[in-house]
């Protein structure tokens, strides 16, 4: 289903997960063609790997999504929740770049559905408390903003992974 199918939908919330969608999309070319091994690589002087990229994109856009259901009380911010995070950015062993995908599609098909069902892009919720959020609450629509720009930032990353691995580009 696309989201000019999905009943509903305002103008702006077509708008919004429209653009998502095509930066998902281009993020999915730019892994079109690799093996498993080579999405776990990490051919450039940071620790990022594509399917680290996949994987820390899709968690983002669900944990995200489910604060705009929940509320802060969907975050927390511990030591154990940040070393889990920060194994978001890796492929661990047993894990496949067709089976990371089909998390990302699960994912996308969640956000789909909750922002269709929503009253209002108006919905907010307080942050958790954390020293790197400087605003005080943030609405579904700020929150589709950050999925937005979360996913074109890291599909920038993943292009130029791509590129040094071997060379393609997703544009251009």
């Amino acid at each position: 289903m696309t989201t000019t199918e999905i009943p509903g939908l305002t103008s702006e919330k077509t708008d919004l997960l429209g653009t998502l969608a095509l930066h998902r999309s281009l993020f999915r070319h730019t892994v079109q063609g690799l093996t498993d091994e080579q999405a776990a690589a990490t051919p450039t002087a940071s620790e990022l790997c594509l399917g680290g990229l996949i994987k820390h994109v899709a968690y983002g856009e669900q944990s995200w999504i489910t604060f705009v259901l929940e509320g802060p009380s969907a975050m927390s911010f511990t030591e154990e929740s940040l070393v889990e995070h920060a194994k978001t950015f890796r492929m661990l062993p047993g894990e496949t770049v067709e089976g990371l995908l089909a998390e990302y599609d699960r994912i996308a098909e969640r956000t789909e559905a909750v922002v269709a069902a929503l009253p209002s892009l108006d919905l907010s919720h307080p942050l958790p408390e954390a020293p790197w959020f400087t605003e005080k609450a943030w609405s579904a629509r700020r929150v589709l903003a950050h999925i937005i720009a979360e996913t074109t930032q890291h599909a920038g990353h993943a292009d130029i992974l791509r590129e040094t691995i071997d060379g393609q580009k997703t544009m251009g």
